[in-house]
């Protein structure tokens, strides 16, 4: 307990220097803090966008569908499943889609597309497409003979609304089909490789040029809490076991590693920031134990054993660590706490490098309470190794040759 007291005295005999120390402490944890929210909002954003806006929470095909996008592969006797999925208690909104790949082209060129056959009201329940269109009532104005394409695939074709251009792909019979077709509107997402691919048209209208009738290929889920998504695929995979039914993670794997290596990377990012303040560390308590050699002397001479010495440098060294936590924390979560509310404007770092990972350029941070004893063990540890060097310093001095300073 006396050592405690000691330790606390001796810090405060230079005032200035050890809240330097505290604050840099407090800044630097408070920076830690705010990569680690700023990661997990980039995170969680890109997980909704993925969910709510390309792949849904679940999709459903036909086994083979997805190995070659054979237009004869279609979800057969779909009635029982549409049903179970209608009253499901878990299930907050679906959609039905006929897809298929082909060329689109025009006077100026052609490109690959994918398209997708759709029903306007299901699409806007599930991926928000009405709230992609660059002009929003254009979406329930589509008609046969229209389609919507992204605004980057609309840039590179050199196409605008009102544009003809022509759709070529294979029917369910093998049949090379080409279809004219007119720009109903433009979209816009989050994803810019996705808008470079995807065209919609009406479900009816390509159903009709695959000669597939009412069949589907694409059954898109959308559940009211994703954290029952792995219990409600399982379910479906246990009572329609000859479908291929999968989860958002399975769908954009990538996006389920960024989740799961995010905590790794974030950490990695607080262990630089740490390991630069404990050379500030280090450099207060070595003046610290130069400016008391004489006291430290004649204290060992008195009958001070080195353990003890060791341990007075080491709590002087923790209290001037942990003394800036708490304001960290507090600055961090009061940061935070704004910015969650009303989001980060990134445009500055340019909205098409961030469209183009399929992230938003508003990002809202995530205080990462979950992480908080973690960052207190790299905190605690910083001030453990940080006391090291000091502690050597007071532990080689010999009482004659420093009483003699």
């Amino acid at each position: 307990m006396i050592l405690l007291i000691i330790a606390w005295r001796n810090i405060w005999r230079n005032k200035m220097r050890s809240l330097i120390i505290m604050m840099s402490v407090a800044i630097g944890l408070f920076c830690g803090m705010m990569v680690l929210s700023i990661y997990k909002g980039m995170m969680k954003g890109r997980v909704k966008t993925v969910i709510e806006s390309e792949t849904g929470s679940i999709q459903i095909h036909n086994k083979q569908f997805r190995e070659d996008y054979d237009p004869t592969f279609t979800i057969s006797n779909s009635a029982n499943l549409l049903n179970l999925i209608r009253h499901h208690p878990e299930v907050w909104a679906f959609a039905e889609r006929s897809v298929t790949q082909g060329m689109l082209s025009t006077s100026t060129g052609s490109t690959g597309v994918q398209i997708n056959g759709i029903q306007l009201n299901q699409e806007a329940a599930t991926s928000g497409l009405n709230k992609k269109l660059l002009d929003k009532s254009n979406i329930y104005l589509l008609q046969k003979g229209q389609l919507l394409l992204g605004k980057k695939l609309a840039a590179k074709m050199k196409l605008y609304k009102g544009s003809k251009l022509v759709l070529t792909f294979s029917d369910s019979a093998s049949n090379l089909i080409s279809a004219a077709f007119r720009v109903a509107g433009l979209y816009e997402s989050n994803n810019a490789p996705l808008d470079e691919l995807n065209v919609y048209i009406q479900q009816a209208e390509l159903n009709d040029l695959l000669g597939i009738g009412n069949s589907i290929h694409e059954l898109i889920i959308l559940l009211r809490d994703d954290k029952k998504m792995e219990s409600v695929t399982r379910e479906l995979k246990q009572q329609f076991p000859n479908y291929a039914i999968e989860s958002w993670k399975e769908l954009s794997p990538e996006t389920e590693l960024m989740v799961n290596t995010i905590d790794v990377y974030s950490y990695i990012i607080i262990l630089i920031i740490m390991l630069a303040l404990s050379f500030g560390i280090i450099n207060t308590m070595l003046m610290a134990v130069l400016e008391r050699t004489k006291e430290i002397g004649m204290t060992i001479a008195l009958g001070m054993n080195k353990i003890k010495m060791f341990f007075l440098i080491l709590m002087e060294t923790i209290f001037l660590t942990l003394a800036g936590v708490p304001l960290g924390f507090l600055l961090s979560l009061g940061v935070i706490s704004y910015y969650s509310k009303r989001g980060m404007d990134w445009s500055g770092m340019g909205k098409e490098m961030m469209s183009s990972f399929g992230f938003s350029t508003t990002i809202y941070p995530v205080f990462p309470g979950e992480n908080i004893y973690a960052i207190i063990m790299i905190v605690i540890t910083t001030a453990l190794l940080s006391c090291i060097i000091p502690a050597i310093r007071a532990l080689r001095l010999q009482p004659a040759d420093a009483l003699r300073k």
